[in-house]
């Protein structure tokens, strides 16, 4: 789990984003979790995972990189995977700019050299929804959105904590050098119903993330 979110920057979803950001550094251990034992034929390390001050399109800033203690934590726990070098993780907070109280958004994620992508991110969502207080409402679905160029799979995860309850969807890609998952709170999230969480909107979202976080090595 991470340290506790500051009052005044998480509105009404204070008591759920400490346990956001332990589901989504929970979800990303499991991409080299599970894996077929392949020690050859890596692809070449082309891409980076970074934090930028903003996200979605500027929407979101950082509020928290916890890079080095959460994302030290991934690093050590997918240390030897047969089907993945890591290189390093980054973990960041993020909360919206035109008001701060409306929401977070989480990313976890790591950089390297992956093989096995469509199983992390299987294995991702499913570490995900084994967090403390989560359950899974609406199963994973893979989503392409339009003109995207990667698949991204997403699901809908209920987590309740003493007092609160939400319900929002957690998404998460994996390619040959960049793997992350997604968590994305706001204020509906304290109401929705499962079943009318939008997974292609979160879809889209992640793959804007994904080009936002992701820059060539050198």
């Amino acid at each position: 789990m991470g340290p506790p979110p500051r009052k005044s920057r998480v509105g009404l979803v204070l008591g759920i984003v400490g346990g956001v950001v332990g589901l989504v550094v929970l979800g990303v251990v499991g991409l080299a979790a599970i894996g077929f034992k392949v020690e050859h034929d890596f692809p070449a390390a082309r891409n980076k995972l970074t934090l930028p001050h903003t996200l979605l399109g500027r929407k979101y800033v950082l509020d928290d990189d916890l890079s080095d203690t959460e994302g030290q934590k991934i690093e050590d726990d997918v240390d030897g995977a047969w089907d993945a070098k890591v290189t390093d993780a980054v973990v960041g907070r993020y909360g919206p700019q035109a008001d701060a109280s409306r929401g977070t958004l989480v990313v976890s994620g790591l950089y390297g050299r992956f093989q096995n992508t469509a199983e992390g991110r299987s294995n991702m969502l499913e570490g995900a929804g084994k967090a403390d207080g989560v359950t899974v409402a609406e199963p994973a679905k893979d989503v392409t959105p339009p003109g995207a160029d990667t698949t991204v799979s997403c699901e809908v995860v209920t987590e309740k904590q003493p007092g609160l309850k939400a319900t929002y969807p957690v998404c998460a890609w994996a390619d040959g050098n960049t793997a992350a998952i997604v968590a994305r709170i706001d204020r509906s999230a304290l109401t929705a119903a499962p079943a009318d969480v939008d997974l292609a909107a979160a879809a889209r979202d992640t793959v804007t993330i994904r080009s936002e976080m992701v820059e060539p090595i050198g």
